[in-house]
């Protein structure tokens, strides 16, 4: 059964289009990548399913609900959690701070949200450690933990996670990496856009390509790490 489904999606900023007629699906529990070029159109794919673009056509249908013109702050309240790229975290706000931001929509119910704090620091017991340090003074790894504990908070039934090994030392990617399978594991749909093909084809079940805003591949993942196409294209192999 797909937990999101979405077809002929067209978008564009200002005149200049960037998607054009893509479709795909997200089976609720799966794993979704989608991978392409710095400029495929991969993050504007997240940002019209988050309700961030105006200038849209198509349909994204989350659980049976058209939610194309949603406007973009009720799309957290159907259990839609964004980890954006570049992370855009709260500097001056403690790390607590900005994970408690995360599960606002849930703000009634206190002890389901420290359940769900406590929850983030056993997955990244780093940030337990600088709790309550501003969250504009940790490393550039840390702050990745912060968006993406800051988005579990939501408690979501579908993650976003744009690019988020981008930037990062390899031993920090190792960390997400981990933490992107532990968190599938526990039951999670995740749909993950990534230029790090490798990354993303090693973790994920289904893939797809984009390729200049247009839809390309797609396949199991494990199919297309072995496609000779996608790996002169994005391994360089």
């Amino acid at each position: 059964m797909s937990l999101l489904q979405i077809r002929g999606l067209t978008a564009s900023y200002d005149r200049s289009p960037v998607l054009h007629e893509v479709s795909l699906e997200v089976p609720e529990g799966g794993f979704i990548t989608v991978v392409g070029a710095n400029t495929a159109g991969k993050s504007t794919l997240l940002r019209c399913i988050s309700g961030l673009l105006d200038k849209v056509s198509g349909s994204i249908v989350f659980d049976g609900q058209d939610i194309l013109r949603l406007p973009p702050h009720r799309v957290p309240e159907l259990g839609i959690a964004h980890v954006p790229e570049g992370r855009h975290v709260f500097a001056e706000m403690t790390v607590e701070e900005n994970l408690y931001l995360g599960g606002y929509c849930r703000r009634r119910d206190a002890a389901a949200l420290k359940q769900s704090c406590d929850q983030v620091y056993a997955l990244f017991p780093r940030l337990r450690e600088r709790r309550r340090q501003a969250a504009g003074t940790l490393s550039g790894g840390e702050q990745q933990m912060v968006a993406f504990g800051r988005a579990l908070m939501l408690k979501p039934r579908l993650l976003l996670l744009d690019e988020p090994s981008h930037g990062l030392a390899p031993k920090v990617v190792e960390e997400m990496h981990q933490a992107m399978i532990d968190i599938h594991r526990s039951g999670l749909t995740i749909l993950l856009v990534e230029q790090n093909t490798r990354l993303a084809l090693s973790v994920a079940d289904h893939a797809y390509v984009l390729q200049s805003g247009e839809m390309a591949l797609s396949g199991p993942s494990s199919a297309l790490l072995e496609d000779s196409r996608v790996r002169a294209a994005y391994l360089g192999l």
